[in-house]
């Protein structure tokens, strides 16, 4: 299953976010700033992937739950008969990023 355009393009400008954060805590290191604030900018960087990850796999289970609830008959003969969401590997998902 691929994930929405729309979602896609959410989650990279999210990861590109974090990117440029990361790269000023790099910089900051760098130059020798503070450790206080150091930590403080690394810490919002890990928050902003972490938001990334969570948009991922919600994007995954709206896409996953939308063919059952609303009751779409090739998504339930591709499934034959099992749930259209996998309850295990996305809690795995989840765990990942706890």
């Amino acid at each position: 299953m691929e994930l929405d355009k729309d979602d896609t393009q959410a989650v990279a400008h999210r990861l590109r976010r974090a990117q440029g954060q990361l790269a000023a805590v790099v910089r900051m290191l760098d130059e020798g700033r503070d450790c206080e604030a150091v930590v403080t900018q690394l810490s919002a960087v890990s928050r902003a992937l972490d938001r990334a990850g969570f948009a991922l796999i919600a994007a995954n289970m709206r896409q996953c739950l939308m063919p059952a609830a609303q009751g779409d008959p090739e998504a339930a003969a591709a499934g034959a008969g099992e749930p259209a969401l996998d309850v295990r590997r996305l809690e795995k998902l989840f765990l990942s990023l706890a």
